[in-house]
């Protein structure tokens, strides 16, 4: 079986969406959005890596495919939870009403119905595609309810009294909007309550992903048509803190959010509890060109939520953290996986790595990838230069340099700076006398 390690990318073809994360049976079983054939978006599968520690992931074979007339037309993004010792995995199918007949991954007008299946695993590895699968929530057939196009994206959890599950959709007036269900035997779902964005927030949530941690309540979504300053791409992940009324599914978002990650290449995350009890995530890299040939996307550093103060924090995963260990003095000495370079910024000060420029402007930090993303052709559609909101907490850099990925984490966490980069460089400048340490495997 093909390994990934740290970061887990593309075994061959297209990967987009995480799905289905979780630990089961003291094991990381990580699925996602794939298309085996090509690197490019069409028929989704779900592919599937596993891990024993977040850090090595080994590919399994596909997991999902589509078999169900509410699944032909791909196997779209879900979650997976355990229950009496088996996997349940659930996900959106898709059927469209009308096939593109110059290229059949694609519906002609975006006319495509959403359903809500499920299927189970009793060792998280064999699935029975033709066989197993049950649709639990038809097409959505009331308007007034959600859209039967664009409801997708089921995430799943055990709540104190019943099981709970929340899906993104739309309204007929093209708001953002959430769709809570609830069960007694993940079979049987009830519609409880909807919640509706204002129109600043978009036309559609993907991906909502709810949790709880020791510091507060989370909800991340990924809503579709929000505006950006320099870029042209308008699907962005957003996260705040929330209250969520469990009898009535009623939903109590605070005023101010946070972007996922202020490089805005990051999209659709998915989170689970790792062994430890620590809420985990990970999140799509939206990149330009393939990394190699054949082979198109890739995933962040795990990282680990906390909320502190209503901020919510996004810090890497300490399994990741503790293998950069061995000091070096400049990145000709790294690993071919990747090097760490620790240091506090002052302001005025900055610095190029690899090409890849961050620098400090009174309180925030800005990142400028102009150097090493030059050659993408489709490079209008991503921010080229970035920046973080104001600072709290002083301004420490923790940034993590792989050959495609570049993650700036800001005060442990508190903001991060994340983007695709192509042809860095072993150099590392800086005009001022920054003190810093390079870590490596």
């Amino acid at each position: 079986m093909q390994k990934d390690f740290i970061h887990l990318r593309a075994p061959k073809g297209w990967i987009n969406d995480p799905n289905g994360f979780i630990y089961y049976k003291g094991k990381y079983h990580l699925f996602y959005q794939h298309f085996p054939y090509a690197p490019r978006w069409a028929t989704m599968h779900w592919g599937h890596a596993v891990s024993e520690d977040l850090v090595h992931w080994e590919h399994q074979n596909i997991a999902l495919f589509p078999t169900k007339y509410e699944d032909q037309n791909g196997c779209f993004s879900g979650s997976a939870i355990e229950h009496e010792g088996v996997l349940n995995i659930f996900y959106t199918g898709v059927h469209y009403d009308k096939i593109n007949p110059e290229d059949i991954h694609l519906a002609v007008d975006d006319e495509f119905q959403s359903a809500q299946l499920r299927i189970t695993s009793v060792n998280g590895f064999h699935f029975d595609n033709f066989g197993d699968k049950q649709v639990i929530i038809p097409a959505i057939k009331d308007a007034s309810i959600g859209h039967k196009t664009h409801t997708r994206d089921p995430k799943v959890w055990r709540g104190s009294d019943a099981w709970y599950l929340v899906m993104g959709s739309s309204t007929a007036d093209r708001r953002g909007r959430l769709l809570f269900y609830r069960s007694t035997d993940l079979e049987q779902w009830e519609f409880v309550n909807s919640v509706v964005a204002g129109s600043e927030l978009g036309w559609m949530w993907e991906c909502p992903d709810y949790f709880q941690t020791a510091g507060g309540e989370v909800l991340i979504f990924s809503p579709m048509g929000i505006p950006t300053e320099g870029t042209k791409e308008q699907n962005h992940t957003l996260c705040t803190c929330v209250r969520l009324n469990e009898q009535t599914c009623e939903l109590k978002m605070d005023e101010e959010y946070q972007y996922l990650d202020y490089g805005l290449d990051l999209y659709a995350p998915q989170s689970t509890v790792d062994a430890e009890g620590r809420r985990v995530l990970v999140a799509w890299l939206r990149m330009p060109k393939p990394f190699a040939e054949g082979r198109i996307g890739m995933y962040c550093i795990p990282r680990v939520v906390e909320v502190k103060d209503h901020h919510i924090y996004f810090r890497v995963h300490p399994n990741v953290e503790q293998l950069y260990t061995r000091q070096i003095s400049d990145p000709t000495q790294a690993d071919p996986v990747g090097y760490r370079v620790s240091m506090d910024m002052k302001k005025g000060e900055s610095v190029s790595i690899g090409g890849y420029r961050i620098w400090r402007q009174e309180n925030r930090i800005f990142t400028d990838r102009d150097m090493v993303f030059s050659e993408c052709e489709n490079r209008e559609n991503f921010c080229i230069q970035s920046r973080t909101p104001e600072l709290a907490e002083g301004c420490h850099l923790d940034v993590y340099v792989d050959q495609n990925l570049i993650e700036v984490f800001v005060n442990h966490g508190e903001y991060v700076i994340s983007h695709a980069v192509y042809g860095m460089t072993d150099q590392i400048e800086t005009d001022d006398p920054i003190e810093m340490k390079i870590y490596t495997l």
